[in-house]
Formats: C-alpha cells, sequence, structure tokens
C-alpha cells in the first residue's frame, strides 16, 4: 500500500504498481511536448542577438538533458582589421561557447562541409550564412530560426531598421523553421503577440534590439519544449501576402544618402536616429587654375535639428535641397547652415564632414569647401551654387 497526496489530502491505494510523482516541470513537459529524440543541436549563430538563444538552449540542456544532449556551435571566421590587417576580430559568440565548453566550428561556407558529430536539429539565429539543403535534409528534425519581426512583414536581414523607418508602434518575433530554398519563409511555428516599442518617436535599434533579444531566446526554448518542431508542423502565421508587407533588405550606405525631392522632414529625422549621419553631394569650386570648375564632393550631416524659418527666406522653399547660408547675423559664429525638405520644413545643418576634411562648423565646412559664391560676405541668405544631390 502507497500513500499519494492528493490536492493535499493523505489517501491510500491499493494498486499493485507504485506509482511515481512526477515534479511539476516534468509533468509538463510529458503533457505538452511532442516526443522526440534527445536533441543533439548544431547553433549557428554570429552576435548579442544569437548568443542569448545560445545561453537559453545551453541552461535547457543542463536542466534537461534528456532534452537537449548536446550542442554543437558554429560561427564565422575571425576577420583581420586594423592598420595592416595584423588584429583579428572574432565574432562575439565565439567567446560565449567557449565559456560554456561548447565544441566550436568556424567555417565561411558550408560547401564541402558537413558536421564532424552526428546532429537532429539546426537552429541558427542572426547567421548570415544560408544552411543549404543537404546539411537540413540530413537533420531528422530539420531546422529552427528566430527572426525579430511578426513574419511575414519584415522579411530579410535588417528587420529591426526597418520596422523603425516604418514608424511602427509594435513589433514581434517569430519562430520559424529554416526553409531549404529561402531566408525566412519557413514554417511558422509560433509567434509573440505585439509588442509595444518602447518610446517608439525615439526608439534607437539597440534600445529595440534589447526588447527582441529576451523575448527570441524564450521563444526559442519554448518551442524545443513544447516539441514544435516534430512533424507533423502546425503553421500558425498568418495567410499575408499582399502589399502592405515590407522588405526587410540589407542597410546600404545608400540607404543614408539623402533624397531631397521625396524625403519629408520626418523622413530625415528617423533615418538619421534609425541609420546614422546621412550625407548628400553638394558642387564645391575649384579656383586652382584659370578658369573656376566644379566637382561634386560628399557631405555628411554630423549634427542637424529641424527648426523654425528665419524671416525672409521664405523664396528658398520652392526647390527643396538647396541649401543657404544665413549671413542676417553679424556674428559668424551665430549664422547658420539651413535646407529646406520636401514638405516645407526647414533643417539647420549644424555640423557636417566634407569628404577630405575634419568634421566642422557647417557654415566655416561649407566656406572652407567653396561651396557657395563671393556673395556670401554680404547680407541675406546666400545659396549653394547649386542643390544637394
Amino acid at each position: 500500500m502507497f500513500l499519494l497526496r492528493s490536492s493535499g489530502i493523505l489517501c491510500a491505494s491499493t494498486r499493485t504498481r507504485p506509482l511515481i510523482a512526477l515534479p511539476s516541470l516534468a509533468r509538463r513537459w510529458y503533457s505538452t511536448s511532442k516526443p522526440h529524440e534527445p536533441l543533439r543541436i548544431l547553433f549557428c549563430g554570429s552576435d548579442e542577438f544569437s548568443i542569448a538563444s545560445l545561453e537559453a538552449l545551453h541552461r535547457e540542456h543542463v536542466r534537461e538533458p534528456r532534452r537537449i544532449s548536446s550542442i554543437d556551435v558554429v560561427c564565422r571566421p575571425g576577420k583581420r582589421v586594423g592598420r595592416g590587417l595584423k588584429k583579428i576580430r572574432e565574432v562575439p559568440i565565439k567567446a560565449v561557447a567557449s565559456k560554456l565548453s561548447l565544441p566550436i566550428h568556424e567555417i565561411d561556407t558550408f560547401r564541402g562541409w558537413t558536421p564532424p558529430t552526428p546532429v537532429n536539429l539546426i537552429v541558427a539565429v542572426s547567421f548570415g550564412l544560408f544552411v543549404p539543403s543537404r546539411i537540413l535534409n540530413s537533420s531528422t528534425y530539420g531546422g529552427l530560426n528566430i527572426h525579430p519581426s511578426l513574419l511575414p512583414d519584415f522579411r530579410g536581414p535588417a528587420p529591426l531598421h526597418h520596422t523603425l523607418l516604418a514608424g511602427r508602434r509594435t513589433t514581434g518575433v517569430t519562430l520559424q523553421t529554416l526553409d531549404v530554398k529561402h531566408f525566412d519563409h519557413g514554417v511558422i511555428l509560433s509567434q509573440t503577440p505585439p509588442l509595444p516599442i518602447p518610446n517608439p518617436d525615439s526608439c534607437t535599434v539597440p534600445e529595440l534590439l534589447d526588447l527582441v533579444t529576451p523575448t527570441g531566446a524564450n521563444l526559442l526554448v519554448e518551442g524545443i519544449q513544447k516539441g514544435l518542431f516534430v512533424p507533423p508542423l502546425e503553421d500558425v502565421g498568418p495567410t499575408r501576402d499582399d502589399a502592405s508587407l515590407i522588405h526587410a533588405a540589407k542597410i546600404t550606405p545608400e540607404d543614408r544618402h539623402v533624397d531631397w525631392a521625396n524625403w519629408t522632414a520626418l523622413e530625415i529625422s528617423r533615418r538619421t536616429r534609425v541609420l546614422g549621419p546621412l550625407w548628400s553631394n553638394a558642387l564645391a569650386a575649384d579656383t586652382s587654375g584659370k578658369t573656376p570648375t566644379f566637382r561634386p564632393r560628399r557631405v555628411i550631416f554630423t549634427e542637424i535639428e529641424e527648426v523654425e524659418p528665419p524671416k525672409g527666406c521664405e523664396m528658398l522653399v520652392v526647390i527643396p535641397g538647396v541649401p543657404f547660408v544665413d549671413n542676417t547675423q553679424p556674428k559668424p559664429t551665430d549664422r547658420g547652415l539651413y535646407v529646406f525638405t520636401r514638405d516645407g520644413k526647414l533643417i539647420r545643418i549644424r555640423q557636417m564632414k566634407v569628404e577630405g576634411e575634419q568634421n566642422a562648423d557647417a557654415v566655416r565646412a561649407a566656406l572652407k569647401a567653396k561651396m557657395v559664391g563671393p556673395r556670401t560676405l554680404r547680407s541675406g541668405y546666400t545659396p549653394f551654387y547649386n542643390p544637394l544631390q
């Protein structure tokens, strides 16, 4: 006879086979998780976003080795940087994997490479390399990925940047399978509800990363605890494939090139906040020869702000992108460099860096680069030779 505790009351049982009381965690696992083999995970990662997921998986491995029996880590080789390329910058996840005493495999391509030990689940988080079908098909349970958006919206390598550039007030995280042909086209296994973006009008990419990083790690471990990767898979994603979806393409320097004809002041402000200093081209005079010539030079706007237009400059609002110097102030230090945007708002450029020069006060930089004519010393508003391009 065995004494079993039920709802806090001792009762007797005359079963001939003993009943083993399971801990609450184990009961929850057995009741909600699909049965599967102990997981031998090949984890592919690189940065802080993927590090959080790796650490969460490792904690689960230590707590439940019957669920996760081993973790191998794949990362990109370090890159030579600095003067003479003498220093090697390792990807951040390598140090974390080493600290956790996990096997590390450094590869720059999957071509000709196979995991040295048998694995049955691939996990790729912020990795950058496409895991080929040869690797995925050799894994019993295929592959999993954590993506910091509510797919299918913001597919692509830069979802955080494009979420903020689109002015969204909420974000989310998705657990999906790894597709054998395309990035971010796997089966959606789980998603968070829409998550409010903290201070959406001033939020930066690092601040948004702080929100989605632990959320993504928790979603991954929860998906593994529930066995969502075990066939048959259940696709819980929304059936959206319309024009409102945004592709989160890779961020390039051209994304910081101001389009004066089409960008509003709000667009310029957002891009500065999300992407960093914007740039444009301006004509500069070359008076070294007998006849002055002009050549375009790149200017980087390191400090800008939206301001109220000074009196008398309204005529310059007609063409957006025409920068002008305010000579109405008696002191040169009080003079400003301004430019109107497409929607008639005025931007003051306080600091800028002209190609080949140091960052400096915008008016002084423009004068030194000879981007304005001799009328600069007169009163009024002196425009540049040509609109910014």
